[in-house]
């Protein structure tokens, strides 16, 4: 009985202490809750704080102290809202996204920092207190996010047509003065698509030109700028967007043109952004069929990784362009293409959409990278280097904006003189049989007739001359493709009976429509002058080749509703009262009208 009792006793004791000695060693990290893994072995400031290391080795350690979930946020953008509500502190709180797209319009300066800093207060209490980027399309200057207050810059095909790369690098210089003081840290810009096909319906305006090396000399000036003020850039659509028929936010696109081509056309200008060191690049969802003829450049690993990457030599940021695009969603879904994305060698993946998009691109890469989709060494590489851009930037210490200071930087004056200069020295004067100037001293009643901003630009030309002027809009121009039909048509031409000259405004993406062709064949045959005046793709004097005077704007894209550049229609206006026109045609119309053309007055 004694012994008995002693080996109970002994193997009691035996028992307790396995366990004291299990519970006092640590798991396998591999057994333990994903959360509980990441240890956190030096403080976020530590490491920031030493200097005895690079930026690149403060990144890998801010890594090595991230769990999946943490590092998964860093590799989304999400989209928010307008305004800094419950969905954006789940975003940033509970799945810790690294990076926020604004493509909505604020209506302030004050409005948007207040909105930007709330952010990134939710991102600081996180448990590493990550600051995020914020960003935004901004091709036509912080205008593009905050309309009513933002100075609006002349389009990138204005500021090809001034062939004037100081006025690249002021444009960007002032769209990142203004976004920095917003609270922005990241504008999409430049396009460094190459126009090369007329009836591109997404590029267009948004391009320099045709000329490669325009749109390079453009591209490498704008990066500058960027630079210069200490915002990231990013160029786009890689590797090339300016030779598609079909638009990637309705449909997936394929190009098909040699490698040669690619690489002697469409890559010189993403080349020369590389080697000026820029920070990011934007993919493209096209299908380039000379380097991957299956997917799409955003998801092959072909062109981000293998050309992009290791013939290329970048290494900054790859951030996709919108995964709710229907070149992506309708083929793959968001979380299925982030997947394919991250592994094909992208950093950031735009979600947009529903919340449930977006919730469901976290959640896939999530369960990706838990199920050995996705290598955690993928991951880390990535991670590590949006890490290092955030460390570069300081964005640690310097993560809120004056919202004072942002009132009084975004559109002020002198940023508004520069604009002015910029379309005034792009406006190209195309044709000209003796209609042009108009004198401004006259006394005659001038009609404008416009499928778009008739009653804006009326205004300008009311300020331009003496006469009385009157206006008609011929059609609705709220989103719709615009057409003119035949009682709009009528209206016009019975109003032209009260004028003593006409000036007609039309808009196309690509090849002008019919009825825009009828009503300025309309207004021509009443025998009064009338000047033509393109307000998007530069071509449309090939649908009415008998005008006498013809000028190109460039100021708007196929989103024309949203995206008007009025700086550059009031630009057109001066020059047909008299200011003198210097611009040059980014890009070739026809034999008549090649690129480099423009008149100019004696």
């Amino acid at each position: 009985m004694g012994m008995r009792k002693f080996a109970l006793i002994t193997t009691s004791i035996v028992v307790i202490a396995a366990v004291a000695i299990y519970l006092l060693i640590p798991k396998n990290m591999e057994d333990r809750p994903e959360e509980e893994r990441a240890v956190k072995v030096d403080s976020v400031s530590e490491i920031l704080k030493n200097d005895q290391i690079s930026m690149e080795e403060k990144a890998r350690r801010l890594v090595a102290q991230m769990n999946d979930k943490e590092k998964i946020g860093q590799l989304v953008m999400y989209t928010p809202t307008d305004q800094a509500d419950e969905f954006s502190r789940r975003m940033i709180e509970e799945y810790f996204v690294g990076s926020a797209l604004l493509n909505r319009h604020i209506q302030s300066a004050a409005k948007n920092a207040e909105f930007t800093n709330q952010l990134q207060t939710w991102a600081a209490k996180s448990r590493l207190g990550i600051p995020m980027f914020i960003s935004g399309d901004m091709e036509y200057g912080a205008a593009q996010r905050v309309p009513e207050e933002a100075t609006v810059l002349p389009r990138q095909m204005a500021i090809g047509a001034t062939r004037n790369v100081e006025h690249a690098e002021q444009a960007a210089r002032l769209t990142a003065i203004e976004a920095k003081a917003m609270g922005f840290h990241w504008s999409y810009s430049p396009v460094a698509d190459v126009n090369s096909n007329l009836h591109n319906p997404v590029i267009g305006v948004r391009s320099f030109g045709e000329n490669t090396k325009l749109v390079t000399d453009m591209t490498i000036a704008e990066v500058k700028g960027y630079q210069a003020e200490g915002v990231i850039s990013s160029a786009k659509h890689f590797p090339g967007h300016g030779d598609t028929g079909f638009d990637t936010h309705s449909t997936l696109a394929k190009v098909s043109y040699s490698a040669e081509e690619l690489r002697r056309v469409h890559l010189p200008p993403f080349q020369a952004a590389i080697d000026q060191g820029i920070e990011s690049i934007m993919t493209s969802h096209i299908i380039i069929e000379s380097i991957d003829p299956v997917l799409p450049a955003t998801l092959s690993k072909k062109v981000l990784t293998g050309l992009l990457r290791e013939e290329m030599g970048f290494d900054g940021m790859i951030v996709t362009d919108a995964m709710v695009m229907e070149a992506i969603s309708k083929n793959w879904g968001a979380g299925e293409a982030a997947v394919m994305a991250i592994n094909a060698g992208a950093d950031i993946i735009m979600a947009n959409g529903s919340a449930t998009d977006q919730i469901d691109t976290l959640d896939s890469l999530y369960k990706a990278l838990q199920d050995g989709k996705i290598e955690k060494r993928r991951v880390d590489e990535s991670v590590e280097r949006i890490l290092k851009y955030k460390i570069k930037m300081n964005l640690f210490d310097h993560r809120l904006v004056d919202v004072e200071n942002a009132t009084n930087v975004v559109g002020n004056d002198e940023h508004w003189r520069i604009s002015k200069q910029i379309a005034q020295d792009s406006i190209t004067l195309v044709k000209n049989e003796n209609v042009l100037p108009f004198d401004p001293k006259s006394e005659e009643k001038t009609l404008v007739v416009s499928v778009a901003y008739a009653s804006f630009i009326g205004e300008a030309v009311s300020k331009a001359s003496q006469g009385e002027v009157f206006t008609v809009q011929v059609a609705p121009a709220s989103g719709e493709p615009l057409n003119v039909n035949t009682p709009a048509i009528n209206r016009a031409v019975e109003q032209s009976k009260q004028a003593d000259r006409i000036i007609v405004f039309t808009q196309s993406d690509r090849e002008i429509p019919q009825g825009q062709i009828d009503l300025v064949n309309a207004l021509i045959a009443t025998g009064k002058p009338v000047v033509t005046v393109s307000l998007g793709n530069p071509a449309n004097i090939l649908g009415y080749p008998n005008t006498k005077a013809y000028l190109s704007t460039y100021a708007l894209d196929n989103w024309y509703w949203m995206t008007p550049v009025p700086v550059s229609w009031e630009a057109a206006v001066q020059v047909i009262f008299g200011a003198k026109p210097i611009g040059k045609l980014p890009v070739t119309i026809s034999e008549d009208y090649p690129e480099g053309f423009g008149l100019s007055y004696p």
